[in-house]
């Protein structure tokens, strides 16, 4: 019997209260424990000041940076004595990032994300320090779905309105997880696929890109309580038959995906302090509940904990 699921928490780390001497040699410690080993190059004479946001799922790694201008490098060395067996992927926030890799120059902008081996030597850039989200997806996870070892080349999506629904989804995912007020937990296997639609859409089977889709078009209307099969299929080109078996091939069914994704977004409004102070019901009918009595019985089934518990140790 599977156990009440378990809500992972985010971990900050930040240069600003260390000594600045140390502030680089620490902040590569923490990205090799955290994220990917890196060499942190800051210009020189100025102090580095930067904040990461590390929050470890199961399977998939998020965090939201931001830093001072500076340069990392991850060089062959460094690959082979720290490997990280995963696919990157960065989505810049606010300045330009340039990322070298293989003889190739690229230039992110905000609106843009870049899908990559991490086990591959490359070099970024941050002229005008930056803000970005990244997210790391186990090689394993990503070859099982593309059979693929790695990342042919780097991939750059834009992801501004209306660009590429498959890249907004995923910025939004990684974005309200790492969120300090509000984090809503993610959806991991939503990430995993979407990763994988990004970087290798055609080796990518049809399977996994409409059950992405599909996962895309709820994680903005789950809310909703009158979202319905017959809508997601229609808004996915998909027949509502195809539906219910791509999510039973993913181990669950599209009722139960909708229903965990609105008992996350509870959980979420119960433990943040904007929010906190709600009642039940308006916690229940904000999250597309039309019935409290089943949000409580089914929240307590999902977290083993009542929303009152929750709310209460959260204070």
């Amino acid at each position: 019997m599977i156990g009440p699921v378990r809500i992972p928490r985010a971990h900050h780390f930040a240069t600003a209260q260390i000594e600045p001497d140390r502030q680089v040699e620490l902040w590569e410690r923490h990205n090799a424990e955290s994220l990917i080993a890196l060499a942190c190059r800051p210009p020189v004479a100025r102090s580095f000041a930067a904040v990461e946001v590390n929050l470890q799922l199961e399977r998939v790694h998020l965090a939201r940076v931001r830093g001072t201008r500076h340069v990392v490098e991850r060089s062959a060395e460094l690959v082979e004595a720290k490997p990280t067996e995963a696919i990157a992927v960065y989505m810049t926030i606010t300045g330009e990032a340039v990322f070298e890799q293989d003889g190739h120059r690229r230039v992110l902008r905000p609106g843009q994300l870049l899908v990559c081996d991490g086990d591959r030597p490359f070099l970024r850039g941050f002229s005008r320090g930056l803000e970005e989200l990244a997210v790391k997806v186990p090689r394993a996870e990503f070859s099982a779905l593309t059979g693929l070892a790695t990342v042919p080349a780097p991939v750059v999506v834009d992801v501004g309105a209306g660009r590429n629904p498959h890249g907004r989804a995923l910025a939004r995912l990684a974005g309200r997880a790492v969120r300090q007020d509000r984090p809503m937990p993610a959806d991991e296997q939503a990430v995993v696929e979407l990763v994988s639609v990004l970087a290798a859409p055609d080796h990518v089977g049809l399977p996994v890109a409409h059950r992405a889709a599909a996962r895309t078009f709820i994680e903005e209307r789950f809310t909703d309580p009158t979202l319905r099969a017959a809508d997601i299929a229609s808004g996915t080109g998909i027949s509502e038959r195809h539906l219910s078996r791509l999510f039973a091939a993913a181990g669950t069914s599209l009722p139960g995906h909708i229903l965990s994704r609105r008992l996350d977004a509870a959980y979420s409004m119960l433990t943040s302090e904007p929010t906190r102070g709600l009642r039940t019901s308006d916690v229940a009918a904000g999250c597309g509940f039309t019935s409290v009595a089943y949000f409580s019985r089914t929240f307590r089934e999902r977290f083993g904990i009542t929303a009152g518990e929750v709310r209460a140790g959260s204070a």
